[in-house]
């Protein structure tokens, strides 16, 4: 019974072959209401768990009263930091987080005490009646002056997360050369993911003395690394399983109600389901790390680069997280997709006692690559060229070599992507909704069109001698006379795709119409993350491994029975046919009464670590890029803006489902949007979030959402399945920094900080 009230039901597909648009399992269930997310699942006789948190950003605890919470009927218990069963800390890549604070608060909702009750009404409750006694401390809130010596170290070891150091080629011998140099200086603000779906988990003890927790998650087996020891227990008396997602994007990297689910659940012996609120949401996951950034490009007055020197600072908020490999790749590609001899590039992470950051789709390349693209425009507009010459004159090929030192293998077509976008018509004006909207804001008087241009380069998977492996499970059985194929991962499907796409490989590979496609869970392999644009090229390469090792037994066992080599048969509608496509015996007699089972690891071609002095090496597997022409209407006296029209130009190396593909780029340009001219979680000089609710964080609706045209290149990669690349992340690295150019071209003004604010351009402009 708990069982089936926990386990979502498997996804069952009449698969398509890769490269067809296939239908989602999950699609028509989640337009009508009716999937299962992760805040959805129940067994009877949970109870209901809560988080309290400090409403300080920085404090001592001198103690923590819990008897009056205790007291209250219907509470079943109330933990600290006393009752963590094993390691008191965790982290995704520095185990320095505490699993409920144990002297000290460093970020404003850090989580403090843990309260189980018969409700949730009756959890808040006894959570306000918790008594901590605070000390208040001066919060450290300026990233800018945290590396100062007269600072507080907001970490006993300083308040210096990573210093990432580049140098490539002589920087002063190029600058000496540049006929011109322009330098910028640009900030991005804090983003948040603003996935839809909650944090949420419901854990279950089992009869050996371990846990069962269903939870939305992106990386199963890395919480699993990191849960365990702090539940004092081996690995093999934890299972995790994926519940469903609502929306990921990265802030699901980090662990949320995880431990703490499971430390109630082991205390009471019983369920314990946790859901967090939309305001809690909010400081339950790191955000994106805001940044400020200067740029300096010098360039020949033929319009060539000679030379990019650029300064990163990033915010990582109260814990290590995910700052110093964001800070890497975030300096990994302050160069953008251009050819550039010479690079000296210093990027520093630091504590503070703002939010967490880690985590967020582009993972610091959004940043660098919006410092990068505007300061081209700015390049351009002091030599007196075309924006878009500039980059087309300064285009990345195959064969560039990166800052880092190493050569760009796979393809690299920038220029074709840019001559994309300047040979596609633009909108005609009058065409679009004024600024402003439905509400009829603007009338007409102050508007001016602008178009601005930018392109975004990432790496693809896990670099820097990272083994990036992920493991899949396929059988083929016989069920009705007809062959049915179970895949099983860890791949977390968080609503990009990755079951539809696992379906068409077992497909395309077995010739088999039925797949089905088992819960993600820790029973099997590691999958990695669903992020770096890797999941698609990992578990699509595991899966596509397995099912090649089930064909080949298959085709083996046709071979004997039909007296033919085995190079002459194949795979196709159920049955393995000859070189004509003649059918000569069906799949499931070939598997006859027992399953056919393999299983595979996939893993991409090393990579090596970077030089610390000098920021060289082979660090990455491979590359994709995306290119955004932005035309945006403004009004000048009102300081708002209407995107028009949002187009894309991104080679995918193989489309394996184009719809989802299109999805994928839709919902980054969406996002790059957004932090162009609305999202920014706002703190207070206390370190205190002052919006955290979707009254008061501004994402993008469909009012705000333009048109998006989009040219798919398929350009196939050499080392990957089916020749295809990275797709989810690229179109949230230029689509921002175009927007903005764009709103330059319309204004004159230098507009160095996104998001814009209508006062940026209207006080300005007056």
């Amino acid at each position: 019974m708990r069982e089936e009230s926990v386990h979502r039901t498997i996804s069952t597909e009449r698969a398509g072959a890769v490269g067809r648009s296939a239908p989602r399992p999950d699609g028509t269930l989640k337009v009508t209401g009716q999937f299962a997310y992760s805040s959805d699942l129940w067994v009877s006789g949970m109870v209901w768990g809560t988080t309290l948190r400090s409403p300080h950003a920085a404090a001592r605890i001198r103690s923590i009263d819990v008897r009056k919470a205790l007291a209250l009927d219907g509470v079943h218990a109330v933990l600290t930091h006393e009752d963590v069963p094993g390691a008191k800390t965790y982290g995704m890549k520095v185990a320095d987080q505490p699993v409920l604070a144990i002297d000290e608060v460093r970020y404003q909702g850090e989580p403090v005490a843990l309260v189980a009750a018969d409700d949730p009404r009756t959890a808040k409750r006894a959570a306000a009646l918790v008594q901590v006694d605070y000390e208040l401390l001066e919060p450290v809130t300026d990233a800018g002056r945290a590396l100062d010596e007269a600072t507080r170290h907001v970490h006993p070891g300083g308040n210096l997360v990573r210093h990432v150091k580049i140098r490539h080629g002589d920087v002063a011998a190029a600058r000496a050369r540049a006929d011109v140099v322009v330098s910028g200086e640009y900030e991005v603000g804090m983003q948040d993911q603003a996935f839809l779906g909650p944090e949420s988990g419901l854990a279950l003890p089992t009869e050996d003395g371990g846990v069962e927790l269903h939870v939305s998650s992106q990386w199963l087996h890395k919480d699993l690394e990191q849960i365990a020891p702090c539940l004092g227990l081996p690995v093999d008396k934890v299972r995790l399983t994926l519940a469903g997602v609502g929306g990921a994007f990265g802030g699901r990297e980090d662990l949320s109600v995880h431990v703490h689910a499971c430390m109630l659940a082991l205390r009471l012996g019983k369920p314990v389901k946790m859901v967090y609120s939309r305001e809690e949401s909010f400081f339950g996951h790191v955000h994106r790390h805001p940044a400020r950034m200067r740029f300096e490009h010098g360039a020949t007055r033929d319009g060539k680069l000679v030379h990019v020197k650029a300064e990163l600072l990033m915010d990582g908020g109260a814990y290590t997280s995910t700052s110093p490999v964001v800070i890497a790749n975030a300096c990994y590609f302050v160069a953008g997709a251009y050819e550039v001899p010479s690079a000296e590039i210093d990027g520093f992470a630091v504590f503070s006692n703002n939010p967490p950051c880690g985590a967020m789709r582009g993972f610091g390349a959004v940043q660098s690559t919006y410092g990068c693209e505007s300061n081209m425009d700015k390049l351009a507009r002091e030599l007196g060229m075309d924006p878009l010459e500039l980059r087309l004159r300064n285009a990345m090929t195959t064969g560039t070599v990166l800052p880092t030192g190493q050569a760009v293998d796979g393809p690299a077509p920038v220029a074709e992507l840019l001559a994309d976008l300047r040979d596609r018509p633009l909108p005609p004006p009058g065409s679009e909704l004024l600024p402003g909207g439905l509400a009829n804001t603007s009338r007409g008087e102050g508007i001016r069109r602008g178009v601005g241009y930018a392109i975004g380069v990432k790496a693809i998977g896990y670099s820097g001698g990272v083994d990036d492996i992920s493991t899949a499970r396929v059988v083929l059985s016989a069920a009705g006379g007809e062959p049915v194929v179970s895949v099983h991962t860890a791949a977390a499907e968080c609503g990009q795709g990755i079951t539809t796409v696992q379906c068409q490989i077992a497909s395309t590979e077995l010739g088999v119409s039925r797949v089905v496609v088992l819960p993600a869970d820790t029973a099997i392999g590691d999958a990695g993350s669903a992020s770096a644009s890797r999941l698609t090229w990992m578990s699509g390469g595991a899966v596509q491994g397995a099912c090649r090792l089930v064909a080949r037994e298959l085709l083996r066992r046709a071979a004997e029975r039909t007296g033919r080599p085995v190079a002459a048969l194949a795979l196709r509608d159920e049955h393995v046919v000859d070189p004509a496509g003649t059918a000569l015996v069906p799949i499931a007699e070939l598997v006859g009464s027992g399953d056919l089972e393999r299983v595979f690891e996939f893993h991409h071609r090393p990579t090596s670590t970077i030089d610390p002095e000098t920021g060289q090496g082979d660090a990455h597997i491979a590359y994709a890029f995306a290119a955004h022409r932005a035309v945006v209407d403004v009004d000048v006296d009102l300081g708002l803006v209407k995107v028009v029209e949002l187009a894309t130009a991104q080679d995918v190396g193989k489309a394996m489902n184009p719809l989802s593909v299109a999805g994928q780029i839709e919902g980054g340009s969406a996002q790059g949007l957004g932090l162009a001219v609305m999202e920014e979680i706002l703190l207070d000089e206390h370190g205190h979030v002052r919006n955290p609710s979707f009254t008061d964080y501004l994402i993008p609706t469909i009012l705000d959402v333009p048109s998006m045209p989009i040219s798919l290149y398929e350009f196939p990669h050499p080392d990957s399945p089916y020749g295809l690349n990275g797709v989810g992340e690229p179109p949230t690295l230029s689509s921002t920094p175009a927007i903005v150019n764009a709103l330059r071209a319309a204004t004159g003004l230098d507009l160095a900080r996104v998001p814009v604010r209508p006062q940026d351009i209207a006080l300005a402009s007056g």
